[in-house]
């Protein structure tokens, strides 16, 4: 059987770039969609929205059809 080692640190972890590349990486990450700076994701406030936009909507067709004489 292998054993590994628990003292040996996870790699995935380690930059494994040459410093050129990892300047490259860098640069682009810093520029264009990537540069600008977003809110954090808030699935509270997506839940209500739709809550809401369901409800309204819901409300809306039920009134159409009392309206048009189908209900």
């Amino acid at each position: 059987m292998t054993e590994t080692k628990p003292d040996k640190t996870d790699r995935s972890y380690s930059n494994s770039l040459h410093p050129e590349d990892q300047k490259k990486v860098d640069e682009f990450v810093s520029r264009g969609i990537n540069a600008v700076e977003r809110k954090p994701f808030r699935p509270g406030r997506l839940l209500i929205v739709l809550i809401v936009v369901v409800t309204s909507l819901s409300i809306l067709s039920q009134f159409i059809a009392r309206w048009a004489g189908i209900y």
